[in-house]
């Protein structure tokens, strides 16, 4: 499976990356720019002095005291909390800023952007310093560890004018191990001007100078064990990895998609695929030979050609091969093996065509459109429309039989169609749910069900209980051919008898055994053979290798002209 699967995998991490272009980097990317509408050049934040208490729920609560220079003028700033980070491969830390509230006279509205909480404050006209505060909670910040705990939250930063001076104080209710903190952009790891321990260690201190806009300032303080119940929440990264997850979803679509393969087809089958009983009731026809012998006989007035059909349910080259054989045993052509030029002529016969089936006389009148005698070197690329006539009527007379209750061919077209229609779909769904979601391998499994369908599509042609009535003669019938058993037959009825099951042992593939029987036959010269003539110094101890460079010469004629038709 992986084969298909690293197939299916190639166009779906190109058609992800140009639907979701820098998604899976989103954390190491600064938060969203910051508008600059109310802020002039001149604008500023003189100090930002940020206080946080971090409660034993894992809540760090925040009193941030802004002093914002608005220069010659403005009524509002905007601040961008880094609200994702990157944690590993697959997955990216959360933060979530509650509880904003911000001291009259302004107002504050936070905005959920792509990876940041945008935080944008209004307030009266004013111009030079002002002093903006803000309350709020941030959650997500504690990240357990094998010996403790880490706090870790990019206090300050966001701000798209320079930051002169930024100040932060962390109090906790138990002792610090140690403190760092980084400064620069979200990904930084260079320290910051300041960061310490007072209070007998149950404060930390932060501070940096000359912060330049889109700049961060992370404070990180070691804890220890269980001294608050806070957890970390991750997102899953959107990466083609991450769509393809395992999850409750996928795995759910994954067990029902085993149950309907499982159970659903092999009911599908049981109900309309299996081949129905043969008639027990009927019995194998047998023939008595000169001496008393038994043999077995093909099916009553069965063509090599039905057979080749019914056997696997297609109308094969072979079985077209086949009854052109039978054509010529029965006295309705004859076959000509032109002398050194590995080349065969198929001549018509004079005969009233009054038991022709409807397949054979559309082949037998399409072999002839160019004359009374044509060549198989001829015949190649000429035969394109009557046979596809030949192998609709094949499907045709199959039903007629009451072998089929339906034409085999569309059986499997119906299934094959369907299958497809559901394979091209669940791509297209699987592209989507790749981009939009992590739940990609429910399309796989949509996939993988519309393959199964193709696959199982070409076992549903089922037959009729007639049908495998046939078949088991059939089968007797072939491995009858197949031991070539004839050596008690005299020699000229061994050849009528050979003559008349060749294009049997054509369709079953047992030519050369079957050619065996005629091998010590006796009689020399081509005329011992009122169907087929050889060149001059031909003899049967030779037919075997003609029939079967014959064989294989019509049907690859005839697959020359046959035109691409689904089975």
């Amino acid at each position: 499976m992986l084969g298909p699967l690293r197939l299916l995998a190639a166009p779906l991490v190109l058609l992800f990356l140009a639907a979701a272009p820098g998604t899976a980097h989103a954390a190491d990317t600064p938060a969203a720019p910051v508008a600059a509408a109310a802020e002039t050049a001149d604008d500023r934040v003189v100090r930002d002095e940020v206080i946080l208490t971090l409660g034993t729920d894992g809540v760090l609560h925040a009193k941030e005291i802004i002093t914002y220079d608005f220069g010659s003028g403005g009524d509002g700033f905007e601040r961008a909390f880094s609200t994702r980070i990157h944690h590993d491969d697959e997955r990216d830390r959360a933060f979530e800023v509650e509880n904003l509230q911000v001291a009259q006279p302004y107002t504050a509205e936070a905005v959920e952007e792509d990876g940041s909480t945008l935080v944008k404050v209004k307030g009266p006209q004013a111009s030079g310093p002002q002093t903006v505060t803000l309350d709020y909670d941030v959650v997500g910040s504690i990240l357990p560890l094998p010996q403790g705990q880490e706090l870790r939250w990019t206090a300050v930063g966001g701000w798209g004018v320079p930051v002169v001076e930024a100040a932060v104080t962390l109090d906790v209710d138990v002792m610090i191990r140690n403190v760092n903190c980084f400064a620069g952009a979200l990904s930084s790891v260079i320290g910051c001007s300041e960061f310490t321990t007072k209070k007998q260690r149950r404060q930390a201190v932060y501070g940096q100078e000359n912060m330049l806009p889109d700049e961060y300032l992370t404070v990180v303080a070691g804890l220890p064990p269980q001294t608050t119940s806070g957890q970390p929440s991750y997102i899953q990264r959107k990466t083609l990895a991450a769509s393809f997850t395992v999850n409750a979803v996928t795995g759910g679509a994954l067990g029902a998609l085993l149950l309907l393969l499982l159970g659903g087809f092999g009911l599908l089958y049981f109900l309309r695929g299996r081949d129905k009983r043969a008639d027990s009731g009927v019995q194998v026809p047998l023939s008595a030979d000169g001496d008393g012998q038994a043999g077995f006989e093909p099916p009553d007035g069965v063509r090599p050609g039905q057979i080749g059909t019914l056997i696997d349910e297609q109308a094969d080259v072979i079985d077209v091969t086949a009854s052109i054989i039978d054509l010529a045993v029965r006295g309705y052509l004859l076959i000509e093996e032109e002398e050194g030029k590995s080349d065969w002529a198929l001549r018509r016969l004079d005969r009233p065509v009054n038991d022709l089936h409807p397949y054979e006389q559309i082949l037998y009148d399409g072999l002839f459109l160019m004359g009374e005698r044509v060549k198989l070197s001829q015949l190649g690329g000429t035969f394109t429309v009557k046979l596809g006539q030949v192998r609709t009527a094949l499907y045709e007379d199959v039903v007629k039989q009451g072998w089929f209750a339906r034409r085999p061919d569309a059986v499997r077209s119906r299934w094959t169609v369907a299958g497809y229609a559901v394979a091209a779909l669940a791509t297209v769904g699987t592209v989507v749910l790749a981009i939009l979601t992590n739940y990609a391998l429910v399309g796989l499994a949509l996939i993988a069900f519309g393959l199964a369908l193709i696959f199982f599509g070409k076992h549903m042609p089922a037959k009729t209980g007639k049908g495998s009535t046939v078949l088991a003669h059939t089968l007797g019938f072939r491995d009858h051919l197949r031991r070539g058993e004839a050596v008690e037959v005299p020699d000229r009825q061994r050849i009528a008898l050979f003559s008349r099951y060749l294009p049997y042992a054509v369709v079953f593939d047992v030519v050369e055994p079957w050619a065996k029987t005629v091998e010590d036959a006796g009689v020399q010269g081509g005329d011992n053979l009122y169907w087929y003539e050889g060149p001059a110094e031909w003899d049967l101890a030779k037919f075997a290798d003609s029939m079967r460079a014959f064989t294989f010469a019509l049907s690859g004629a005839l697959a020359q002209s046959r035109p691409y038709v689904g089975k």
